[in-house]
């Protein structure tokens, strides 16, 4: 456990968990752009990582040497509060058998993916790593982050007891291509691209976030995160999770702004107090990811005209 972390072999077969999804393919780019020559991935449809069987006969027959589990069933506060028991159940199957698998054929290297929501909805900001567990969850998404924590312990357990240089990072809130722009599912950053590009197209006079707008919210660029995670799995070797963010955050009313300016929409922004804010704010401390030498690179205005590219370019509009 004490030995110093070292720099990834770039031959080593590294297998990617959800290398299709917002997070998962990300990572997948920024490996292929640094030389890994063996990257592995499965559909959902050929591997189903809720499947104890399936999960179990997929690691025996490839032999990972590194995972990232980056698999979940996410969305956004909706959908987070319409159905908490596939939040809960499908990501504690994910994580239960990705990891018990990787366990079984000894894994030497792991990073698993979280969430800041984790942490108590009412936490001193910035958040701590520390602060885990020492409060309520935000209930419009408590089934989702109790399933991530869990995620957390087992990590934690795993290196206590087979000595696994296993670890576990929380990001905040996430955004880039191939994000989910459907406006029943998605996060927030890709509704209200969604909804400001539609009502740009439709000359609509006003366009009403739900909520009061003045929740505050720290929004990470998946290729940022992408470059954290293995810069983590080169440089961190600790039980505890550690935060990846950008240490600032906006306002919901302030980022609905910057999307209306960046998708050319000129009408009215408007709030609808009688839907809920979620949690007030929720602002990652990282510091201890910046004493590790890393710090994201790209800001917020440019990254959501890059998306809103990416969601022209790739004809989400229609969908």
């Amino acid at each position: 456990m004490g030995e110093k972390v070292s720099r990834l072999d770039r031959n080593a077969r590294v297998y990617v968990a959800g290398h299709r999804g917002l997070v998962g393919s990300a990572i997948w780019r920024r490996l292929q752009a640094e030389g890994f020559t063996d990257l592995i991935g499965a559909t959902s449809s050929e591997v189903d990582l809720r499947d104890r069987d399936q999960t179990f006969a997929y690691f025996a027959e490839h032999r990972p040497q590194v995972v990232i589990d980056a698999a979940a069933k996410v969305g956004g506060i909706l959908a987070n509060r319409d159905h908490p028991t596939e939040f809960l159940s499908d990501n504690l199957r994910i994580q239960v058998n990705l990891m018990d698998a990787a366990l079984d054929a000894r894994v030497p290297r792991l990073l698993f993916l979280g969430s800041s929501c984790i942490y108590p909805k009412f936490a001193e900001q910035p958040i701590k790593e520390s602060s885990l567990l020492t409060g309520e969850l935000e209930p419009t998404n408590d089934a989702y982050a109790i399933a991530k924590i869990a995620g957390i312990m087992q990590v934690q357990a795993v290196r206590r007891q087979y000595g696994l240089r296993w670890i576990s990072a929380m990001p905040t809130n996430l955004y880039g291509p191939n994000d989910n722009f459907d406006l029943t599912s998605s996060h927030v950053m890709p509704a209200l691209i969604r909804r400001f590009h539609d009502a740009a197209r439709s000359n609509a006079g006003e366009v009403v976030l739900w909520g009061t707008g003045t929740p505050l919210r720290e929004f990470l660029h998946v290729d940022d995160l992408a470059d954290a995670s293995l810069h983590l799995l080169e440089h961190y070797d600790e039980p505890g999770p550690i935060n990846v963010g950008v240490g600032s955050d906006v306002s919901i009313r302030d980022l609905a702004g910057i999307i209306a300016k960046v998708v050319g929409y000129t009408g009215a922004i408007g709030t609808d107090p009688s839907k809920p804010d979620g949690t007030p704010r929720k602002l990652l401390d990282v510091s201890k990811l910046g004493a590790l030498g890393w710090k994201p690179g790209i800001d917020l205005e440019e990254g959501v005209a890059s998306v809103y590219a990416w969601y022209l370019a790739n004809g989400r509009e229609d969908r």
